[in-house]
């Protein structure tokens, strides 16, 4: 008789102990995919609006600065052509008003 209490109470932790950790995979499941959809979150440029010409090209970024951390900056970067600036602001989509 007390074996199989010790059988049942064993089972009942075992299965808890389940409970937990599927519990404590899910809660970081989510918070995996909540942390990669905010941090760094950047939609993105259309190429139109980085075809900016190098002569017309607004500084947008510092010394060093990555692509990515120019693109975080909603700016685009393009390191083909020396003496520019690589980390530039995109042209702005022409406005419509009726």
């Amino acid at each position: 008789m007390i074996f199989f209490m010790f059988l049942k109470i064993s089972s009942f932790r075992s299965l808890q102990v389940a409970m937990e950790l599927k519990g404590f995979y899910v809660v970081t499941f989510v918070l995996m995919l909540g942390f990669s959809g905010t941090v760094g979150e950047y939609v993105g440029l259309s190429d139109n609006q980085c075809a900016v010409p190098a002569k017309d090209r607004v500084d947008c970024g510092y010394p060093e600065v990555t692509a990515e951390q120019c693109n975080n900056r909603g700016c685009c970067f393009d390191s083909s052509i020396p003496e520019v600036p690589w980390c530039f602001k995109p042209l702005q989509d022409a406005e419509c008003t009726f």
